[in-house]
């Protein structure tokens, strides 16, 4: 069964719930999100009662809000301990300290920061949320400098959002500093069979616009991209998954590869792919194939023939987060028209109440992979050029 929660559900999602007959639970979130009439909806009573009587029953959340219900209405099952090994940065770091052992972490209270010994830690660093989603309060500190100035702005931050989301999405007391992963960045959706196996459903490269860059606006996939990681990253993928001991459960994986070649987790995302329907559905428009579907069905996806006449093509996501530097209050529209005419083909845009989430959208889009100037403006854009102030 499914779960569908705010902020966002795609229409591909929704077509696809309604299409294959997938159980939807009808909590009161799910009845604010204009599902497709036709949608078979089951009520929150049928679905504690199909947990109690299925172990490992296979269970899809678009977005982590719904573990909330999940914690509330399902305490009986192992769910909420397992969502939580992920879920909670520190706990992840704890569980994977066995294949890990060198890798530098600590959590420290958000009202505790200004007394961390910080000749004590590792230069670089990442500190970010224990519980947290996209990139938000995530900083990148190289010098004491840097450590006052993003203390400063965790403050700020953390004042701006709270109330967004929920303490299961976004938890702002707890922070982790770990040390920081260096090499290329990729995100990979993967859900655990019924056997435990890891099937990777899609692969893409985070691009950055600079080492100081710890922002999500670029994810690309490609042909190459899969090609060259499929195996490695399903053999990651396996050690985890035994590690936490999880069947019928899908996640979105972050990872790095390091200049030695080691691959090492940043974050494992619970009972979803990326945010924001956005990972899952990349793949349908670039490749053809229905990753929510795959886990429903329990099916793999047959990459060397999906890759078939994709050579050259790169397809990314697009996340327009507000990277302005104007507060959005003073921010009275954004010109998508202007956006989309900076891409050749642009595959999808989806415009985004940024009153009330702090992002316009996101757009999908098809280059050639010898031509990705226009990814490599919108990468570097900080978007001034397309609002307009109030």
């Amino acid at each position: 069964m499914f779960f569908v929660d705010k902020p966002y559900v795609s229409d591909f999602l929704k077509k696809t719930v309604r299409d294959n007959d997938i159980p939807v639970v009808e909590t009161e979130s799910a009845k604010q999100l204009n599902l497709y009439d036709g949608t078979t909806v089951i009520s929150e009573v049928s679905a504690i009662e199909m947990v109690r009587k299925t172990k490992d029953l296979p269970i899809y959340t678009n977005s982590e809000n719904a573990i909330g219900w999940i914690s509330e209405h399902l305490p009986f099952s192992h769910l909420p301990e397992k969502i939580e090994l992920f879920k909670d940065k520190l706990k992840f770091r704890q569980l994977t300290k066995a294949i890990f052992p060198d890798f530098y972490f600590q959590g420290v209270n958000l009202n505790e920061l200004k007394s961390v010994q910080f000749d004590q830690l590792p230069l670089p660093f990442i500190i970010k949320p224990a519980i947290g989603f996209m990139s938000m309060g995530v900083y990148k500190v190289a010098s004491y400098d840097e450590w006052i100035a993003a203390m400063a702005s965790i403050t700020t931050e953390m004042e701006q959002i709270e109330g967004l989301y929920p303490d299961s999405v976004l938890d702002t007391s707890l922070f982790i500093i770990e040390q920081c992963i260096n090499g290329e960045e990729f995100a990979v959706d993967v859900y655990y069979n019924a056997t435990g196996e890891a099937v990777v459903l899609g692969i893409l490269k985070h691009v950055f616009s600079s080492d100081a860059d710890v922002s999500d606006r670029v994810y690309v996939s490609s042909k190459d991209i899969i090609e060259k990681n499929l195996t490695e990253f399903t053999e990651f993928a396996d050690k985890i998954g035994r590690l936490a001991d999880i069947k019928n459960f899908p996640v979105h994986i972050e990872l790095r590869r390091d200049s030695d070649g080691t691959l090492l987790p940043i974050e494992v995302n619970p009972m979803r792919f990326g945010g924001w329907c956005t990972t899952a559905d990349i793949s349908f428009l670039a490749y053809g194939f229905n990753p929510y579907l795959s886990f429903y069905k329990q099916e793999k996806p047959d990459w060397s023939q999906l890759l078939q006449g994709k050579e050259g093509k790169l397809f990314s996501v697009v996340v327009l987060d507000n990277s302005t530097g104007i507060e959005i209050d003073k921010i009275s529209s954004f010109d998508y028209d202007k956006l989309l005419s900076k891409f050749k083909k642009p595959l999808e845009l989806r415009k985004i109440d940024f009153q009330q989430y702090p992002v316009f959208g996101f757009l999908f889009t098809e280059t050639q992979e010898d031509d990705f100037a226009e990814i490599k403006n919108i990468l570097d854009s900080d978007l001034r050029e397309f609002i307009t102030l109030a």
